[in-house]
C-alpha cells in the first residue's frame, strides 16, 4: 500500500524483540530501504523529536517578533521623546533631574512592555483553549511559571528598550 505511513508488528510471546527486529530491519532493507524498523520507544522519541523541531521554529519566530516590538518600542519613545520637548524643558525648568527624566521615559517603556506582555498571555492561552478544544484525549495545562516568567522578561525588554531614548530625554535642552 503506497499511501501508508507506518505499520505495527505484534510479537508473540516468548519472542526474542532483538532478533525480530533485526531480521524485519534485513527485509526492509532488501525490498523498501527507505522504510526502518523502530521499536515503540524509538518511535516515540522521533515523532517528540519532529515535534521539537517545530517548537524550536515557532521560537525562532517568537524571538525575531519580540526583537521587531523592542524596536516599536524604542521608535514610539524616540517619537515621543521628540513630540514632548517642551513639556521635558519644562519639567528639567521646575527641578527634574537627569535622572528622574529617565526614569520617567524606563516607566514608559515598561508600562508599554507589560501591556503587550499581557495581552499576548491572554490572547495565546486564549488561542490555546480554541485550538485545543476539539482535540480528543487531550489536556491542555497551562505552563504558569513560563508565563511568569516570560512576563518579567517582557518587563526586562522595557527597560532595555529604553536605554537609548532615555539618555536622549535627559541631554534635552
Amino acid at each position: 500500500e503506497p499511501k501508508d505511513a507506518f505499520g505495527m508488528v505484534g510479537l508473540q510471546p516468548g519472542a526474542d524483540q532483538k532478533q525480530v527486529q533485526a531480521r524485519i530491519k534485513q527485509v526492509l532493507d532488501r525490498q523498501f530501504p527507505e522504510a526502518e524498523a523502530l521499536t515503540a520507544k524509538e518511535f516515540t522519541d522521533d515523532v517528540a523529536g519532529q515535534v521539537n523541531q517545530l517548537l524550536y521554529l515557532i521560537y525562532a519566530l517568537l524571538a525575531l517578533a519580540v526583537i521587531v516590538s523592542l524596536f516599536g518600542i524604542v521608535n514610539t519613545l524616540v517619537l515621543s521623546i521628540s513630540e514632548r520637548t517642551r513639556e521635558l524643558g519644562l519639567l528639567r525648568a521646575v527641578g527634574t533631574t537627569q535622572r528622574q527624566v529617565k526614569q520617567i521615559v524606563r516607566y514608559e517603556a515598561v508600562i508599554t512592555s507589560l501591556i503587550g506582555g499581557v495581552l499576548g498571555i491572554v490572547v495565546g492561552a486564549i488561542l490555546a483553549l480554541l485550538f485545543t478544544q476539539p482535540l480528543d484525549n487531550f489536556t491542555l495545562t497551562i505552563p504558569w511559571v513560563s508565563l511568569i516568567l516570560l512576563f518579567v522578561l517582557a518587563g526586562v525588554a522595557g527597560v532595555g528598550a529604553a536605554i537609548l531614548p532615555a539618555r536622549r530625554a535627559a541631554r534635552l535642552d
